[in-house]
């Protein structure tokens, strides 16, 4: 076989991308989602909540919808059509906490359910925890 027809036969065989596709529809989703978010913060505040309160609901909310989702397998099915636009960060890591814990809740629900939710909340979690630790004691020794 020659170069030319080895680079002719691997370019049948490369999958084409399909970036045309997804990057629009992740951006319409993604975008869905958080319109969705600030509905229910803008629903909230018109109900007379602090902006405080009204943006935890917000979050609150969109975390519930997701793991629900999850848990009845309507998020996956919306994940493979929207792809990165359900990575929102709310609302993919409430469907990374719950999808670990759906697909062990057959060995029981400590075994199982409890300990498999946190198999990637608790890397993110303690990352997170011990960076703001570190943030903080610079802050304060900085004199800030």
């Amino acid at each position: 076989m020659t170069a030319k027809e080895y680079q002719s036969a691997a370019g049948k065989a490369i999958p084409h991308s399909k970036a045309a596709r997804n990057i629009p529809t992740a951006f319409v989703v993604g975008g869905l989602l958080c319109v969705i978010g600030q509905a229910i913060i803008d629903l909230a505040l018109f109900y007379g909540l602090e902006k405080d309160v009204a943006s935890a609901c917000g979050s609150i909310s969109l975390i519930i919808l997701s793991a629900l989702l999850t848990g009845f397998n309507v998020y996956d099915n919306i994940a493979k059509y929207a792809g990165a636009g359900t990575l929102v960060p709310i609302t993919g890591f409430a469907n990374s906490m719950v999808s670990p814990a759906m697909e062990f809740k057959s060995e029981g629900y400590i075994l199982g359910l409890g300990a498999k939710m946190f198999s990637i909340a608790g890397p993110v979690l303690v990352y997170g925890i011990s960076a703001s630790v570190i943030y903080g004691l610079i802050l304060v020794l900085m004199g800030g």
